[in-house]
């Protein structure tokens, strides 16, 4: 695994002069103040490495998180763009997670419901490998477009597939004249480096009609920052929002937000927006977190501080006394874990219970990914995972293979 030689006070200085010279990508405020570097983390998280060779190679980057004192916007001042190469080998979904699972039928009939998202064109940009969109098809009859490089058509099922287009492509200006009566964005906004420019754009496409519903969905960065939870930075993440910098960001691209609130154990921001005339107000009182914000902040760089060495220490001592440790999940979320960490033989497998992500390697620090059934030989004493969501979930599988290892989340 590489290990970084820059001196730690090289990297806050390296970080205040990127974070200096840059404005906001939000709302182009020059106010962006440095506060937390990471150096060697691998540039993508989620494309599947066929041998540890070539995990152990993937290319790293940098993250210099920057905070907007004007608008409340963190972004990843040192994200190079150029460094991301979206497409089928991408595999992001969550749908293999029965408690995921269940979340996204029920928002999906709570839009369909809330909002009479029903014999509609639907328009999803960064639709993953689509399941959102065709339960928004099945369940309201409706008509869907993805916009994707990562989607696989064939993956979605036979009886809603022919009333959904996927165009593999990224979103941008060639797409503008692309017409939908709802537009969706779950967990896209995130990886997108220049927000403002990417809400104006989505903006003017939609152009004189009021109608248009738009429901955003981004990870909540002021959980991240209050848990300290460095496995949620990572590089693909480039921009992350809080309620109120999101509610901040639609309002003046001229947005009128209907809904904002948090779901998925307050781990993700949902917005619900009609197009506007001009710039709106805030209106709902989660908005108003620009004063917190801050503190919240320089509270997370000596939280992590503590956890990480927390960490290290858990996973060394482990294995200094025969005791085998996993980690459950292979997703962004693992990846950053034992990467930020600087985890390499402390853990020595990785499980998913997604199959395609199943027999592949962990960026970076090479840890092979199996199914849960392999555990059987391997018995593992702890079994660390990486959302606490999933515990009890975990916790079944782990029962019905008869293992009973020390289960704990992050």
């Amino acid at each position: 695994m590489r290990k970084t030689t820059r001196k730690p006070a090289m990297r806050r200085k390296a970080a205040r002069a990127a974070s200096a010279a840059l404005r906001c990508p939000s709302c182009s405020s020059t106010e962006m103040m440095s506060a937390y570097f990471v150096d060697d983390v691998p540039v993508h998280s989620l494309i599947q490495m066929d041998t540890r060779e070539q995990a152990l190679a993937h290319p790293t980057g940098k993250i210099a998180l920057g905070l907007c004192r004007g608008c409340g916007f963190i972004a990843n001042t040192l994200f190079d763009a150029s460094s991301l190469h979206y497409g089928r080998r991408y595999e992001d979904s969550q749908g293999f997670s029965d408690h995921f699972n269940t979340f996204l039928v029920g928002l999906v009939r709570r839009l369909v419901g809330r909002y009479d998202i029903r014999h509609k064109k639907v328009l999803e940009i960064g639709c993953g490998k689509g399941e959102f969109l065709w339960l928004l098809c099945e369940a309201g009859d409706n008509e869907g477009i993805g916009i994707d490089p990562a989607c696989v058509p064939e993956r979605i099922p036979d009886y809603v597939r022919s009333r959904i287009t996927i165009i593999p492509e990224m979103y941008s200006q060639r797409h503008a004249d692309v017409e939908a009566d709802v537009i969706c964005c779950r967990h896209t906004l995130e990886h997108i480096p220049q927000t403002g420019e990417f809400l104006r754009l989505l903006r003017k496409a939609i152009g004189s009609r009021k109608d248009v519903l738009v429901f955003f969905e981004v990870p909540d960065a002021l959980r991240i920052l209050r848990e300290g939870a460095f496995w949620d930075i990572y590089h693909e993440h480039c921009s992350y929002f809080t309620a109120g910098s999101l509610a901040r960001l639609f309002r003046s691209s001229c947005f009128d937000i209907e809904e904002l609130c948090l779901d998925y154990d307050d781990q993700y921001i949902m917005l619900v927006a009609r197009p506007a005339d001009r710039p709106t107000g805030p209106a709902f009182e989660i908005e108003n977190d620009l004063a917190e914000i801050p503190e919240a902040v320089m509270s997370f760089c000596g939280t992590v501080e503590k956890k990480m060495q927390s960490w290290r220490r858990f996973l060394r001592s482990c294995r200094r006394c025969c005791r085998r440790s996993v980690v459950w999940g292979s997703g962004s979320k693992g990846v950053a874990f034992l990467t930020t960490l600087r985890i390499a033989d402390e853990v020595e497998y990785v499980v998913d219970i997604n199959p395609y992500r199943q027999g592949k390697y962990m960026p970076v620090t090479g840890q092979r990914i199996i199914p849960p059934r392999e555990l059987v030989d391997y018995s593992p004493a702890c079994v660390v995972a990486m959302n606490p969501v999933y515990v009890d979930e975990i916790r079944r599988d782990l029962d019905r293979l008869g293992l009973r290892p020390h289960l704990l989340a992050v």
